[in-house]
């Protein structure tokens, strides 16, 4: 069958855990395939977040089928130490990754009945193809933020660093989920804080503690996340939806923390009033900085998302994946689910 692309059996799009993951047992069981992944490096979606990132899990749950991860293992690992374990992995298992490719479209051939990736003037046809990829890092501005003074120093949390790149005064964090508490507890001790966004809970212990090593990371880490909440469950399926439309609960940091350390909590912001936001109450927040830090939950397979819309696809669970692993791999779990076409 003659095709004007590339052809493989199966192509994966996105290079990070979830696609290495998927691509160690594709290789295991020598079925042709290739990653493609819009970063010039692999780990790049780890190293371009803010410099002061650490994982939310030990180092002991974030390796890959394979792999471990290295250091002790109930350390909490940087944003550059993940990133460098998954360049490791990549090498380590010569996994055929095509860095720089930016997927623009996927589509069905009627006549062939193949898959068609387009990247740029590149193709490549398929029989099977994972989206192993989330829109993590798509931006997502409210439309009032165009109203906002153009004096004020405007940034969403994938464009964030550190503290140096705000200006004097408060700043407002739009969105109250775990990167914008985290980010909060920076960015208070140079410049007054408002985090703004509901209150989705948080886990009751302290997960660096004794407590967590005994009871939350291996009965529930181990338990019910990796076995109990995932795709494949009607439970793990229900809480999936719960999260994508509330927010998942704070994981290391605790409301209490935020208090301490003087981090404002206040309502929702709603809109723009003489320039400034305006938050759900009424109440209008002076500040010179303000930084959306939207939620960042994957699209669960069988929902729409911008990125799906744009590409065409359609999602289905997992057990479909050639790989015939079901979502074993705490990469393609509850966290991460593969999706294919």
């Amino acid at each position: 069958m003659k095709t004007d692309g590339e052809r493989f059996e199966t192509v994966v799009i996105g290079g990070g855990q979830a696609g290495l993951a998927v691509g160690y047992h594709l290789a295991k069981q020598q079925r042709p395939f290739v990653i493609l992944d819009a970063s010039e490096h692999i780990g790049d979606s780890w190293r371009n977040r803010w410099e002061s990132l650490r994982l939310f899990t030990p180092s002991r749950y974030n390796g890959l089928p394979g792999m471990r991860f290295p250091g002790p293992g109930w350390s909490f690992p940087t944003r550059d130490e993940r990133a460098d374990f998954l360049t490791a992995y990549a090498a380590r298992f010569e996994l055929p990754v095509r860095r720089g490719v930016r997927v623009d479209r996927l589509s069905r051939d009627r006549d062939s009945r193949l898959f068609v990736v387009t990247a740029g003037e590149r193709r490549f046809d398929a029989k099977h193809v994972i989206v192993a990829m989330a829109n993590y890092q798509s931006p997502r501005v409210p439309e009032f933020a165009q109203e906002l003074d153009p004096s004020i120093v405007q940034l969403h949390s994938g464009d964030y660093r550190n503290p140096s790149q705000l200006r004097e005064g408060g700043v407002l964090l739009v969105g109250a989920g775990n990167s914008g508490a985290e980010i909060a507890l920076e960015v208070v001790r140079t410049h007054a804080t408002w985090l703004s966004g509901r209150d989705t809970g948080h886990v009751p212990v302290r997960i660096e503690g004794l407590a967590s090593r005994l009871i939350f990371s291996r009965i529930v880490l181990r338990l019910f996340f990796h076995r109990i909440l995932t795709v494949r469950t009607p439970l793990g399926q229900k809480l999936w939806r719960k999260a994508r439309s509330k927010g998942q609960p704070l994981i290391r940091v605790k409301p209490k923390d935020l208090a301490a350390a003087g981090v404002v909590r206040v309502p929702r912001a709603t809109g723009v009033r003489g320039g400034l936001p305006v938050l759900e109450d009424g109440r209008v927040v002076e500040v010179t900085n303000v930084a959306g830090v939207p939620g960042s939950i994957p699209a669960f397979p069988g929902s729409t998302s911008p990125s799906s819309e744009r590409m065409g696809s359609r999602y289905t669970t997992a057990e479909s994946c050639p790989t015939n692993r079901g979502c074993t791999s705490s990469a393609c779990t509850f966290f991460m689910p593969c999706r294919l076409r």
